[in-house]
């Protein structure tokens, strides 16, 4: 029988310390059901009581498979748990578990927190006890748990053994400063069990300081770990976590990993790994790694040659999987049967049955691989791509057509003097013949665009009273002032539904205007049961 991988993903804690990201309350939903649909069996949102955003985000629970896990520390020495404001905070979270830090090393004990060894072991299972009263799964971080196991190995293996002995179910080990190497990680764990800590209650965090989080990760696997903590696209601080994007497909297509574990990744999810690493890259508003393993644009992509001779040939002479399993396409072959079948899943999941030898997913292929080539990606834009695939494979309802926009920026001086930015937009549509303009005012262009566009839509407005645009970026294409620009918006509704569209021009005004037509287009759609298959579930 095979033993069970539990994945921990902490993107949206661990994952924040990245440099130049910042998630909003919005950013962390989106982020959160993401991976809930993915399949992940734990989420750690966050650090309830720690900030404003994830205060809010803990308000209510953000998943519906995963288990939702706050983040926090255990209890100060000198107070009790019940007494402690931050321990409280995460017990009074909309979690369904609690992952507390705690030092194992005594450098950090004595430096860090200034109590004795003991106060600490005490901290660590008065806190456990304290999470599982509450009716919560309880998991221990130890912190720097390999480098005090270097130094002192006793009092290591103490405060594992303080977290398992008061209850935890989960005893993570980390690697906080990522430079353990992987024989050290598989000799430590080994330790560990053999004090008393079985490896089914164990779990690994690493980071990739030295380039080895994914190698480490599954040295403690190989000793006996059974929980594996990363985030996607292997974010964190300085040089990022553990990367589940690639550890994922490793365990399940690997035969030295897949005879002997199991994930909660089934091969049909699997299915879903490219487009969930672009796509996130996409909410973050860069561009995706093209060399990342298994979901690189690169990573089945081979030039002229005898390599690219041998893959016409067969596929197995360079690949050391097939692309497809990932949703990956192979770039040397372009209109293989591999792109075909990516596609006709997505086109699946979506509710659009296709045949794959229907000439109109031929011109659906061909079309998508013309715009991402002129700036367009669809990973991070579901809604467009949906709109753009029924309206190559069968049409979609005319509600309105566009007669034409006119946007205004003035810059001018108050009355006080004062420089004012005044952004004016009116938009001509047509609505069963009937042409109806729109003026507004907003602030900027594109909010001014919005307002206008969506102020009076006839007999469809009472449709499109609860669509709101949630978030908005933009990315340059490339230098210069007349750069092509990309613009992705993030719409939502009163069903709590969001979905983003994009838009690609040399004009930053017209790309937000073709997403924002995009997002209306799909809400209207939404609406009758016609689109967001995906989305609604």
């Amino acid at each position: 029988m095979k033993d069970r991988i539990y994945l921990f993903d902490t993107t949206l804690r661990d994952g924040q310390q990245t440099p130049g990201i910042d998630f909003s309350v919005e950013d962390k939903i989106a982020i959160a059901t993401m991976l809930d649909e993915f399949g992940l069996d734990y989420i750690e949102g966050g650090y309830p009581g720690a900030n404003p955003t994830d205060t809010a985000f803990f308000n209510e629970k953000r998943t519906r498979n995963a288990s939702f896990v706050a983040f926090g520390m255990t209890k100060r020495a000198g107070v009790s748990a019940s007494n402690d404001p931050g321990l409280t905070s995460l017990l009074q979270a909309k979690s369904d578990a609690v992952c507390l830090v705690a030092k194992s090393w005594d450098y950090h004990v004595k430096v860090a927190l200034g109590c004795s060894n003991e106060e600490n072991l005490e901290s660590i299972s008065e806190s456990v006890k304290a999470v599982v009263a509450a009716g919560k799964e309880a998991m221990v971080d130890c912190e720097h748990f390999f480098d005090g196991y270097k130094a002192n190995p006793q009092y290591a293996m103490a405060c594992a053994r303080a977290a398992h002995d008061a209850g935890a179910r989960w005893v993570v080990l980390c690697d906080t400063n990522g430079g353990t190497q992987p024989p050290e990680i598989r000799e430590i764990v080994e330790a560990v069990i053999a004090s008393g800590v079985p490896g089914h209650c164990l779990g690994i965090h690493a980071h990739n300081d030295t380039g080895q989080a994914v190698a480490n990760s599954l040295a403690a696997v190989e000793a006996g770990v059974r929980q594996i903590q990363g985030t996607l696209n292997g974010i964190g601080e300085r040089c990022g976590n553990a990367n589940l994007v690639t550890l994922i497909p490793t365990l399940a297509l690997k035969e030295t990993y897949s005879s002997r574990f199991t994930t909660a990744i089934d091969p049909d999810r699997l299915l879903n790994l490219t487009r969930l690493s672009h796509a996130f890259d996409e909410l973050l508003n860069r561009s995706p790694d093209h060399q990342m393993p298994y979901v690189g644009a690169s990573a089945f992509a081979t030039k002229a040659g005898i390599h690219a001779s041998a893959l016409l040939k067969d596929p197995r002479t360079y690949e050391h999987v097939t692309p497809e399993s990932v949703g990956n396409f192979r770039k040397v072959m372009v209109s293989d049967q591999g792109g075909k079948a990516n596609f006709i899943n997505a086109l699946k999941r979506r509710g659009i049955e296709v045949g794959k030898d229907d000439p109109k997913l031929d011109r659906l292929i061909s079309l998508v691989k013309e715009r991402e080539a002129s700036g367009y990606a669809y990973e991070g834009a579901d809604a467009s791509f949906e709109l753009l695939a029924r309206r190559t494979l069968g049409t979609i309802p005319e509600f309105f057509s566009v007669e034409g926009f006119r946007v205004m920026v003035e810059r001018r001086f108050d009355s006080h003097g004062k420089v004012k930015i005044v952004s004016e937009a009116v938009v001509k549509l047509s609505v069963d013949g009937q042409t109806i303009m729109s003026v507004a005012e907003g602030d900027g262009p594109v909010n001014a665009l919005d307002l206008a566009l969506r102020k009076d839509f006839g007999k469809y407005q009472h449709e499109i009273d609860d669509l709101v645009l949630a978030d908005f970026k933009v990315r340059i294409l490339n230098g210069g002032t007349e750069a092509i620009t990309r613009v992705l918006i993030e719409s939502t509704d009163s069903d709590g539904v969001r979905w983003w569209t994009v838009g690609v021009s040399e004009n930053i005004i017209d790309a937000s205007f073709q997403a924002l037509m995009d997002s209306v287009i799909y809400k209207l759609m939404k609406n009758r049961q016609l689109a967001g298959k995906i989305a609604a579930e």
